[in-house]
């Protein structure tokens, strides 16, 4: 292994390894667990993978130069084989806030970047070094800040349509797609490509990490009061006389009676979750590490009996009174992990 062989890898994967890395140190709150950064990055690099018999595919089907492929074809094949990652973890609730889509989309993208980097350097390893500084600081960090868009994108626009499914992510995966392309087009030389993307990206992520945090501050405050509230009527032992009380009561011409205490026990425990959860969060921004443990690991297995137990028509019945948002889904999420 050579001198020059070990410079250009470290060109073309420790700038966005790194920024990677700046990005999980800025989050206050770390939403992100470092195991799913990892195997994030691991899925992005599947991703990659994957994009090279497509384009292989897609070039011999369409007949087209190279550079009009590259330019315009292989970045929405790039984008739509990342964004599938994306979709998967919001379709998991696995993204919650501004800020982990943006983290998630930048390791999907690194990983691809990463896989992308490290087959050019065993195919083509005596390209010069200028080329792998554009790789590693502009073609690499572009992979990620592209999906990383694509991802604030897809998740700002399913809080706001949540019953538009995919459809809502089309608008995330048309623009990191045009950004891809425009890259591709090298408008200007390719060192003045990579400063735009050195000095556009970090401005962008600055701007979502101050949105992400003010939204969650909000969220935390208004959670929080509304769940104490809720779990101190359902232990003052008053419950029988209140709304929720006489809902549940209602139930009882629907459901079981042991179905209906089920539905009593989901109601505590998810807001008890729900209040840990954001405890833990308010621990972390003020610099406190603290994990879930083993109490609240317990509960969270107790929750999945009574899923399982009260059914699909149960969690319906009780929607009203349980928050369902996918801040609230993920939040549960954060807890497992």
């Amino acid at each position: 292994m050579t001198a020059d062989f070990v410079l250009h890898a470290l060109l073309g994967l420790l700038p966005v390894c790194c920024f990677l890395a700046a990005l999980v140190y800025l989050d206050s709150y770390k939403l992100v667990p470092l195991k799913w950064v990892v195997g994030t990055i691991a899925l992005g690099c599947a991703t990659g993978v994957a994009s090279y018999p497509l384009n292989m595919i897609g070039l011999q089907w369409l007949d087209v130069d190279f550079t009009v492929y590259t330019r315009y074809v292989a970045p929405l094949i790039e984008e739509a084989l990342k964004a599938v990652v994306i979709w998967a973890l919001m379709r998991e609730n696995r993204i919650g806030f501004l800020v982990d889509a943006a983290i998630l989309g930048f390791a999907v993208g690194a990983g691809f970047a990463i896989f992308e980097n490290m087959y050019y350097l065993t195919i083509l390893p005596d390209m010069k070094l200028g080329t792998w500084i554009v790789r590693g600081f502009g073609t690499a960090i572009m992979h990620g800040g592209a999906t990383a868009m694509f991802a604030v994108i897809a998740h700002t626009m399913l809080e706001q349509y949540p019953t538009r499914g995919w459809a809502a992510m089309l608008p995330g995966l048309l623009i990191a797609a045009i950004t891809h392309s425009v890259f591709n087009h090298f408008f200007f030389t390719p060192i003045v490509n990579t400063a735009l993307v050195l000095g556009i990206l970090p401005l962008l992520f600055t701007i979502i990490f101050d949105r992400s945090d003010k939204a969650l501050s909000d969220w935390l405050g208004a959670g929080f009061d509304a769940d104490t509230e809720l779990l101190e009527l359902i232990n003052s032992g008053e419950l029988s006389t209140s709304k929720i009380g006489l809902y549940l009561q209602s139930l009882r011409e629907k459901f079981e009676g042991p179905i209906v205490a089920d539905l009593l026990c989901y109601l505590r425990l998810h807001t008890e979750l729900s209040i840990r959860a954001k405890g833990l969060l308010m621990m972390r921004e003020s610099g406190f590490v603290n994990k879930a443990g083993e109490a609240t690991r317990a509960k969270l297995e107790e929750m999945k009996y009574l899923e399982k137990s009260i059914g699909a028509t149960g969690k319906l019945a009780i929607k009203p009174f349980l928050r369902m948002s996918q801040k609230d889904l993920w939040q549960f999420y954060m807890l497992s992990g």
